[in-house]
């Protein structure tokens, strides 16, 4: 795919992806539902994504291996990053296009709350997978 762009709500930060991609996954982790009432749908864009207006983003220390950043202004989520190794994860409706991307991963399915349910067929991961996978040794 080619260069996607996006904004928070206020417009104060904008991003930039140099290669976009179509992925998305929902985080069904505690978190990441007290951080947005619901889960986190978003793309893994790893260290490829580049932002304006930087002086508005406030980045919130939430574990020992990532950090979660919005914008001050408007409080819009930006992103759930990984700390060793920088990789982001964008939240798909910050993105200008959505028409191509496609809902293919769930993970802590095994922390997701029983009031809802996506019709989507999707891969999905425990918390216990997902942490053997991803979390720093």
């Amino acid at each position: 795919m080619s260069e996607g762009k996006g904004h928070c709500l206020c417009g104060a930060v904008r991003l930039t992806v140099k290669n976009m991609k179509n992925s998305v996954e929902a985080c069904h982790c505690g978190m990441c539902r007290r951080w947005g009432g619901g889960p986190l749908m978003c793309v893994d864009y790893g260290r490829d994504v580049s932002f304006e207006g930087e002086e508005n983003i406030t980045v919130y220390n939430s574990s020992d291996w990532a950090e979660r950043g919005f914008c001050k202004k408007c409080g819009s989520h930006l992103f759930y990053r990984l700390k060793e190794a920088s990789d982001h994860q964008l939240p798909v409706g910050l993105f200008d296009d959505q028409k191509d991307f496609h809902f293919d991963l769930q993970v802590f399915t095994d922390r997701k709350p029983a009031f809802y349910d996506f019709a989507n067929k999707t891969k999905e991961m425990t918390e216990a997978e997902v942490i053997e996978k991803f979390a720093p040794e």
